[in-house]
């Protein structure tokens, strides 16, 4: 599987994950129906695992806006993008950005694309210097 591939479903996935009551490993095996994919189980259970400490830096680089208040499409791919930002050391800001923003273009509405570009270019730009 691609890692665009692996993205959209962690997104599915993670998706699933908030406001049920399925556990994690329900919803990995809903999304993937029995399929393996090493990069798209490391994007889940990373994302799921740090939430808490990757919600604290989103907050600190949302302006304007609560982490509650964000869509939820948005906020699961912001977590999604920070987690490989900060914790995969194999992941190029650019490369995240994107794929960040071509998620927006397909599961979002107008304007989401442009809004998670702004929050990641705002984190990567802070945790540069």
């Amino acid at each position: 599987m691609k890692r665009h591939e692996a993205r959209e479903k962690a997104l599915q996935t993670l998706f699933q994950l908030e406001g049920t009551e399925l556990t994690i490993d329900e919803a990995m095996d809903h999304v993937m129906a029995g399929e393996n994919d090493h990069f798209y189980d490391l994007l889940v259970q990373g994302t799921y695992t740090n939430m808490a400490t990757i919600d604290e830096k989103l907050v600190g680089h949302l302006e304007n806006w609560s982490l509650e208040r964000l869509p939820k499409v948005e906020r699961t791919i912001l977590r999604m993008a920070i987690f490989e930002l900060d914790y995969m050391e194999d992941a190029p800001a650019r490369v995240v950005m994107n794929e960040a923003i071509e998620l927006c273009k397909t599961f979002g509405d107008d304007k989401s694309s442009r809004f998670v570009n702004g929050v990641l270019s705002k984190f990567t730009d802070e945790t540069a210097n």
